[in-house]
């Protein structure tokens, strides 16, 4: 689904942050990007997202070249991007709206959008229908987070792009929505890139995992990890040496 060749991308006045990458999704994946801090993980989701553009080098999503973000990508971030003086029903909305005014013209609307979806499906699914008169402030951070998720995935994405979406949750909160969002993109068969800095995370959501070291980053290191996902795998050995090689590993940055 996405391929990443040879891309170079360098802030001004700053080294690169990637140098001749590349790295390549299949459809339906669920990768984790993981890495210390500065390493590029921001930047490599904003260049899937179309956010930012590579100094050279290509950006594709289904064989096509990516100069602006694609209105089937799904971009949740760390701090929600909810609108304060909007409820939760009308945040979750939002997205509709944008595509009702413009229309299925390919760039803010798929060119196949033609019918609302279900915000009430989604309200129910993510548990929010008691809370959808109330304004974010009235929220708890969980269900901040899950109004932002529904906010998304009424629009139908085939790509799910996550920055951080968890790290400022308790533990219980945040061990709760990894899991939910896995079922989720396994329901709705998405595509799934999620940023972290955690290795327990990047652990238990990630199949496969990319570690990015110190910039400039020129090669992938990928780690498998096809027995993440369940409930139950953080009670596993598997996982705790999962948690102890990505420790090393990034030790070794």
């Amino acid at each position: 689904m996405i391929q990443i060749e040879s891309v170079k991308y360098t802030y001004q006045e700053s080294p690169p942050v990637f140098d001749g990458f590349d790295w390549s999704v299949g459809r339906g994946d669920a990768w984790v990007i993981l890495g210390p801090s500065g390493c590029g993980k921001t930047t490599l989701l904003y260049l899937i997202a179309g956010l930012l553009v590579p100094n050279s080098g290509t950006v594709k999503i289904d064989g096509k070249s990516l100069d602006r973000p694609r209105p089937q990508s799904g971009l949740i971030l760390q701090d929600y991007g909810l609108l304060p003086w909007s409820t939760v029903r009308q945040n979750v909305e939002l997205g509709l709206n944008v595509r009702a005014f413009y229309g299925p013209d390919g760039k803010h609307a798929p060119t196949n959008h033609h019918q609302p979806l279900d915000v009430d499906h989604w309200l129910d699914r993510l548990e929010l229908t008691p809370h959808a008169g109330k304004f974010p402030g009235q929220l708890s951070g969980g269900q901040r987070q899950r109004t932002a998720i529904a906010r998304t995935l009424v629009l139908n994405p085939d790509l799910l792009l996550m920055d951080e979406p968890f790290s400022s949750l308790d533990a219980p909160t945040r061990e709760g929505l990894q899991l939910l969002t896995l079922e989720l993109v396994s329901e709705q068969t998405i595509t799934l890139v999620l940023v972290t800095h955690s290795i327990e995370e990047a652990a238990f959501v990630g199949k496969k995992i990319l570690l990015l070291g110190k910039p400039p980053n020129q090669q992938a290191m990928i780690i498998e990890n096809f027995s993440s996902g369940s409930e139950s795998y953080r009670d596993t050995d598997e996982y705790q040496l999962l948690c102890r090689e990505l420790r090393s590993r990034m030790d070794e940055i």
